[in-house]
């Protein structure tokens, strides 16, 4: 089954010109129920399908007609204008419902996966909710760390500060995450002491090294388009060394947990995790002195420590590699993983700032990412986890009480993903990873393909399964309420197989699904046209675990 989904993400690769032309050409649609004479057209409500299927967690058909009608650039502003939905009053309010005191006790881990799915399910921001995600596998934290497992105001509240920071400027959401204490205690710079020889001890250097690395300017120096800068050898150039990350260090120190609640003691080297504050400055344990970062920029002598910091991100921030790096990534992450050298270098254009725009400015950037004429033949895999959450949203999920205290195990099991759970800072798989054979050899990369292997696309199917035959889709503690599938739309055309199957193309496919896929659906389901709910469920089964619906995007 990987070789197959291969197969299919280097054909459409193919059809589109590998790292995308940026012509704009498309095929022909696959066959479409006549739109009402009064509504938007099979080709509007596809264009709508495909933006959705990119900027949110999975549309359902209801929400393709709104944004058809709407049109690409308005729905992007009309999402771009909503408020933050945040976790944090989620969960506070779970554990008010569930009789938990947040002072005597730990609160279960858990209720942070509550909120997620609450929100990923019912939230409007939906663009919001996927930037947030997406920004949350490139300022990676997890909850493997124990400290951050047992505390779900803790990551909810990182997932807040991704969220309101999401439309926001760049430098704020890195300084931002850089004073998160989930983020102090997962890169260990909380509680980082300035250096004492007499005992041996000097800054952690591991908030230092990775801020550099992976949340702002990468390992080589960058042109505006994302190749590397070479040298006069033909080797790529270090955007930094050993004295740099000394010195960024230096910086991170004095950093410690803020008080329980306003007006609350502080102190550094609070042993006990306050994970939903800021953390705030100690001057008496920041390392003194001035200190030289990039590009010869020096921090004077004499600053307090959140002076030091604040000069800190403005230099990162400042990095010329910053619009490629970090644009690089959000196309990948949203739109296609081979944006060719102009596409990037359009987006590093609007992240520098074009006169209309400040730096950084988020939205203008995210405009800019998906509204890129490569944009519309953008191909990307679909990440397990993510083909989880949109079937779920596509086929309306619902609850018994109207609350959503998903826990996601079983699908963290069959997936090997879930959000704020990776594995490492390096996230569930690399940008640059690259499947060996036609995608390595073409110099092509495809990120997802690092998870996808025979057991987690064996875990969707399975998953689909648990989901679509069963009463279940998402799991949930013992005695809260079941979330389960509402296919009742869908049975509602069963009675009519092509006109099922131009449903599900529509949703899940935007009006892309092969001929050949769909002629294997309709061989199967057309036996059973005297049980509508078994034929519904086994084309959606069919459908959404086919390679065709693992890859996204294509002309």
């Amino acid at each position: 089954m990987v070789r197959v989904l291969l197969v299919v993400f280097v054909l459409l690769l193919t059809a589109c010109g590998g790292g995308g032309s940026g012509d704009g050409s498309q095929t022909a649609p696959g066959p479409q129920p006549s739109p009402a004479p009064s509504g938007p057209s099979a080709a509007e409500l596809e264009a709508a399908s495909k933006l959705l299927n990119r900027t949110t967690f999975g549309p359902s058909y209801a929400q393709i007609e709104s944004a058809a009608e709407q049109g690409a650039s308005a729905w992007l502003e009309s999402q771009l204008a909503l408020p933050p939905s945040l976790h944090e009053p989620v969960v506070r309010r779970y554990l008010q419902e569930y009789g938990y005191d947040i002072g005597a006790q730990p609160p279960p881990g858990t209720f942070r996966r509550f909120a997620f799915w609450e929100q990923a399910l019912t939230a409007p921001d939906q663009l919001r909710q996927l930037v947030a995600y997406a920004l949350t596998q490139i300022f990676v934290v997890s909850d493997n760390v124990d400290d951050i497992f047992i505390n779900p105001l803790g990551l909810s509240s990182y997932y807040d500060t991704l969220l309101t920071h999401a439309f926001g400027n760049y430098r704020d959401l890195l300084r931002a995450v850089t004073l998160h204490p989930v983020m102090g205690i997962y890169l260990s710079h909380v509680n980082n002491a300035r250096s004492n020889p007499a005992a041996n001890t000097f800054p952690d250097e591991n908030y230092a090294r990775e801020v550099m690395q992976l949340f702002s300017i990468g390992l080589f120096e960058l042109n505006p388009d994302g190749t590397p800068r070479l040298d006069g050898a033909g080797a790529p150039i270090p955007t930094y060394d050993n004295a740099d990350i000394r010195a960024f260090a230096a910086i991170f120190t004095g950093l410690s947990y803020g008080p329980d609640q306003p007006g609350g003691v502080s102190f550094f080297g609070n042993p006990l995790p306050v994970l939903h504050v800021p953390m705030e400055m100690f001057d008496a344990f920041h390392e003194p002195g001035a200190k030289t970062l990039l590009n010869g920029f020096v921090v004077p002598a004499g600053q307090t420590g959140s002076e030091d910091i604040e000069d800190a991100i403005d230099n990162l921030f400042n990095h010329p590699n910053v619009g490629p790096f970090i644009g690089k990534q959000l196309i990948q992450r949203l739109v296609t993983s081979n944006p060719s050298p102009a596409y990037v270098a359009r987006v590093t254009a609007v992240f520098n700032g074009d006169g209309s725009t400040p730096r950084g400015d988020m939205r203008a950037l995210l405009r800019a990412v998906l509204l890129d004429p490569e944009a519309e033949a953008g191909i990307k895999l679909r990440e397990p986890f993510l083909r989880y959450v949109a079937m779920n949203r596509g086929l309306n999920a619902r609850s018994g009480d109207g609350t959503f205290p998903g826990l996601g195990y079983v699908g963290q099991f069959l997936t090997q993903q879930n959000v704020l759970s990776a594995p490492s800072v390096f996230n569930f798989y690399l940008p640059v990873f690259s499947p060996a054979g036609e995608v390595a050899d073409a110099g092509l990369v495809a990120p997802e393909f690092q998870i996808t292997n025979a057991s987690t696309i064996v875990g969707v199917t399975n998953l689909l399964a648990y989901a679509l035959f069963g009463d279940v889709s998402i799991d949930t503690p013992d005695g809260f309420t079941t979330i389960g599938l509402d296919l009742l739309d869908y049975e509602a055309l069963a009675d009519d197989p092509g006109a099922l199957l131009d449903r599900i193309d529509l949703v899940f496919f935007a009006g892309a699904m092969d001929a050949g896929t769909r002629q294997v659906i309709l061989d199967a389901i057309q036996p059973l046209a005297a049980d509508a709910a078994v034929q519904t469920r086994l084309a959606l089964y069919l459908a959404l675990s086919s390679p065709a619906y693992a890859v996204l995007g294509g002309a």
